[in-house]
């Protein structure tokens, strides 16, 4: 199975406008992601990559929308629901971009591929998402040993 080699913080800046290049090293603390590889026998390297965002608990804070009470969507009119869905529009772009830059971080700094990769599947929702990706050089002696099977 995957082993797990590597788990980051990283936080996800809600303000950010998404033309803006995104600054992993603004995102510390609200973001958690775990990078898990594995190594096939015929030196396949393949990978997992997840993120979700850190719960108020996970960042030792107190969760003030606890207290709100929820919205009544019969008395919420057309425009507020329109920008209500918009910015839950944006929120998820951002979102991805983020995993995206954890990703692309992550595979840089471990060099686990260093040839670039060939993603297999991503499945992005608001507060989490996961890329699973296969290198596209075959593993080396140093790889193993770094990484194991």
């Amino acid at each position: 199975m995957f082993k797990i080699f590597m788990s980051t913080s990283i936080i996800l800046l809600l303000t950010a406008c998404s033309a803006k290049a995104i600054d992993p090293m603004e995102f510390a603390g609200q973001f958690k992601d775990k990078f898990s590889t594995e190594i096939k026998g015929d030196g396949i390297k393949l990978f997992v990559y997840s993120a979700k965002l850190a719960t108020a608990a996970d960042r030792n804070v107190t969760d003030a929308s606890a207290n709100r009470p929820p919205i009544d969507r019969r008395k919420q009119d057309a425009r507020s629901y329109a920008q209500e869905m918009r910015d839950k529009q944006e929120f998820l772009e951002l979102w991805t971009q983020q995993v995206q830059v954890g990703l692309d971080k992550t595979i840089a700094m471990t060099g686990y591929c260093k040839q670039g990769f060939i993603e297999l599947s991503r499945y992005i929702e608001p507060e989490r998402g996961e890329i699973r990706g296969e290198c596209n050089d075959g593993a080396t002696d140093e790889d193993i040993n770094t990484f194991g099977r």
